[in-house]
Parts: C-alpha cells; structure tokens; sequence
C-alpha cells in the first residue's frame, strides 16, 4: 500500500470516528433535554411550596456521586465535576427564574 493509500484509510477512519462522535454529542443533547425537562419539574414544585432553589446538601451527593461514576469509566473526576456543577448552576438559576414568575 502506498502513501495516498495509507492516507485515504486514514481519512476514512477518521470520518468515522468522528460519525461516532458526532451521534454522541447529538444522545448528550437529547439527554441534557430531558433531563432539564425533570429539573423544570423539580422548580415548579419548590416554587409551589416556597422552598429554596438550591439544595447544597443534593448538590454535594451529585458530585461525589459523578466523581466516583467519572472515575469508575476513566473519566477524570475534575472534569466530571466541573460538568455537573455548571448544569447545576444553570438549573438553580432556572429554579430561581421559576420561583419569581409565580409569585407575580
């Protein structure tokens, strides 16, 4: 096989590793959808009963929960970490969003 040989199935290769790519990005989309969906649930219910928008108690079970998920797949837990605080962050602002919208 020559050079343009080894490059063309380079390239092939690539191409599908990044399909693959591609169709995970597009379930963690779904996923992060759905999984707002619940949260927006969740905002309705405190802001029903007046409770508050954040629960640091929750949050702390999360993160180590993921961490240790994280590095049970060879996921660096850092990362992990910084994953779900910033969904975390951005739920309690929907909470927070939630809770002044029905006390008008």
């Amino acid at each position: 096989m020559g050079q343009n040989e080894d490059e063309a199935e380079a390239i092939a290769r690539l191409h599908s590793i990044r399909q693959s790519i591609d169709n995970i990005d597009a379930a963690l989309v779904h996923m992060l959808a759905e999984r707002f969906k619940f949260t927006q649930q969740v905002g309705t219910l405190k802001a029903e009963y007046g409770l508050p928008a954040a629960d640091p108690q929750r949050e702390r079970e999360q993160v180590e929960r993921l961490r240790a998920l994280a590095e049970e797949s060879h996921l660096d837990p850092a990362f992990a970490e910084k994953f779900l605080t910033f969904i975390i962050a951005e739920v309690i602002h929907h909470h927070e969003r939630i809770a002044t919208e029905s006390t008008r």
